[in-house]
């Protein structure tokens, strides 16, 4: 089946709950001089990091004069700031939407190999937007976009700590022991298949039985975003995952169709800022202290199924 194309009712500009919503989310950005590194990750340029290699590189020019000594100032608002001479243009209003991703739709913002990226659902939108974090190409749910780089580099930087949690489908059912080795922490590769890039040990998760059957659904706390974690989870303890959906990140739960976007409320936008600055919580016991219990996002899957909203549709066994 090919993937869901975005219909113009879908798209963010579109429905009127986003448009409703519009004034209430904007949140001007921070006013007067600021580090270069600082504005360029505002504007999505790169990250803080890679800013301040391009600044270092010397491809950095404020008011056509070259710099490259980290610390510099400059005002967004008023200097004439680029790039490999290309102008980085202030952000005026930060903005912040909720996509329920569907498969077949890569989060990028553009893709070499031609794939359909989660861009085509804000073609409306006259914003420079970018997605926090990813959901690989065959994986949907809760996906979040915006044009704040500086809330998206603490949301996808790994001291953050932000809890994502996801419906995960897979095939036969693992033992218990089995389970409780995910919930401590595995070895998975790092990367790509292939990619020889070494192994890592993930952070404990939380995991309880979803929905039973021969192959059951499972719920998935992590605080961590490695490449096809959930997978590599999973198959580390001999079993394929057939089907992955975020229905909750940090504070926020899924709550819109496959393939709708919605603003976020002023609250919600503080409630992550909150989220993206909290301080760690001790985990080392986390998978074993959750399950057996109803966690909010169990609980607000349950009442999405309820209302049968297909995003979180009624998992077949």
């Amino acid at each position: 089946m090919p993937p869901q194309k975005p219909s113009k009712t879908k798209r963010a500009s579109a429905g009127p709950r986003a448009g409703a919503e519009r004034s209430q989310t904007a949140n001007a950005p921070e006013q007067g001089p600021q580090r270069l590194q600082k504005i360029l990750a505002a504007a999505g340029v790169a990250s803080r990091r890679k800013a301040e290699e391009l600044i270092t590189q010397g491809r950095v020019q404020v008011n056509k004069e070259t710099v490259s000594t980290l610390g510099a100032k400059a005002d967004p608002q008023h200097d004439d700031i680029r790039v490999d001479g290309k102008r980085v243009h202030a952000v005026e209003t930060f903005r912040y939407f909720m996509l329920n991703k569907p498969k077949g739709f890569v989060t990028t913002t553009s893709d070499p190999e031609g794939r359909p990226t989660i861009m085509e659902f804000f073609a409306r939108i006259p914003l420079r937007l970018y997605p926090v974090g990813r959901l690989d190409y065959l994986s949907d749910g809760l996906l979040l976009v915006t044009n704040d780089g500086g809330l998206m580099q603490k949301l996808t930087h790994a001291s953050s700590h932000v809890p994502k949690t996801y419906l995960v489908k897979v095939s036969g059912v693992p033992a218990e022991d089995a389970l409780n080795r995910l919930r401590r922490g595995v070895s998975i590769p790092l990367g790509k298949p292939g990619s020889n890039e070494g192994r890592v040990k993930t952070a404990p998760a939380r995991i309880r039985t979803f929905r039973e059957g021969d192959n059951p659904w499972y719920e998935v706390t992590l605080t961590e975003g490695r490449n096809r974690q959930l997978r590599k989870m999973f198959e580390h303890v001999g079993h394929h995952v057939e089907k992955i959906r975020r229905i909750a990140y940090g504070p926020l739960t899924l709550d819109v169709e496959p393939g709708e976007v919605r603003e976020l409320t002023p609250i919600e936008v503080r409630a992550l800022q909150r989220a993206a600055t909290a301080k760690a919580p001790d985990r080392s016991d986390a998978g074993e202290r959750t399950e057996g219990k109803q966690a909010r996002p169990a609980l607000a899957a349950k009442k999405f199924l309820r209302a049968g909203i297909r995003s979180a549709g009624r998992p077949r066994r």
